[in-house]
């Protein structure tokens, strides 16, 4: 009995042994396994969120814009340099709130840090807005030009120039198998440039209508894709810069301090824009152009 007693203790206190901390590491390491996996499960769906959500708005803003374009005659047709600014007033708005957002509601502080206190970097932002503003403004007169078909497939240069510019800029190296897909990508581009040559050249004839007037906005494929290489190199050379920019460590008297974040950034660019986009509304007066060359092709 008095050994009965002594094995049913021994279980008993083997029972309440709290357990040993080879058990504790391993249920620990378990737990944030699964966190991890749960984290990365919700990074991938918020990234293929963002990419249905960048496709699903870069085909709207080109459809609705060709939509807006075709047909209109030049006097019905809107100023693309008043819509333009009217687009960043709203990008400055939209900005402004998230940098209130990120910076807990010191939006104030944040302005009087990285612009008054520090006009010089400031000002670096006026090449990338200016660059942006003329991209913009050549991509509608684009596609006033292009259907809408071409216009995506050849606006997507903006790929293998930004390639090359970063390249130049930043020595940024791609691997070979980057390179043969940026160079399929342009002899695509080239083909489908090509075949549209051949196409207007064939339909030349019949550009006027039975009565003999001109069509309401007849397109002219030289200048469609005029306005998008140079919207493609605008494009290269803004977004490189900007990059390089927004990653640059700014310097307080010798400290180094972090960069300036991505939506302040972006209230900068913003203002520069609503400025020379207002200047060419003032300069231009009454007259439909669009800053860099007459929005109807006169």
């Amino acid at each position: 009995m008095e050994n009965e007693e002594k094995v049913v203790a021994t279980e008993n206190k083997q029972q309440q042994q709290p357990p040993s901390e080879d058990s504790n590491t391993t249920i620990k390491m378990s737990s944030a396994t699964a966190g991890e996996t749960k984290t990365t499960k919700s990074e991938k769906m918020f990234r293929l969120f963002l990419l249905f959500m960048m496709t699903a708005q870069n085909s709207t803003v080109v459809l609705v814009s060709r939509y807006t374009r075709a047909g209109v005659t030049p006097q019905d047709s809107y100023v693309i340099n008043d819509l333009i600014m009217i687009q960043e007033f709203g990008k400055l708005v939209l900005a402004s709130a998230l940098e209130y957002n990120a910076t807990n509601g010191q939006l104030v502080r944040s302005m009087k840090e990285n612009i008054f206190d520090r006009p010089k970097d400031f000002f670096r932002i006026l090449i990338p807005s200016l660059l942006y503003l003329v991209q913009n403004s050549l991509l509608y007169v684009a596609i006033s030009n292009l259907t809408a078909p071409m216009f995506q497939v050849t606006y997507q240069c903006k790929l293998l120039t930004t390639a090359v510019v970063s390249v130049i800029m930043l020595q940024r190296k791609y691997s070979l198998k980057q390179w043969i897909c940026l160079s399929a990508l342009g002899i695509g581009v080239a083909v489908v440039v090509l075949g549209a040559q051949s196409d207007s050249k064939k339909d030349s004839a019949g550009d006027t209508n039975e009565t003999g007037e001109e069509d309401a906005n007849v397109q002219n494929l030289f200048v469609g894709l005029m306005a998008v290489t140079i919207a493609c190199l605008c494009s290269a050379f803004a977004g490189v810069y900007f990059e390089f920019v927004l990653k640059r460590p700014t310097n307080d008297g010798g400290e180094a301090r972090a960069p300036v974040s991505m939506w302040m950034r972006n209230i900068q660019m913003a203002f520069f824009s609503i400025c020379i986009a207002y200047i060419n509304m003032v300069r231009d007066g009454d007259r439909g152009v669009t800053g860099v060359m007459d929005e109807n092709n006169e």
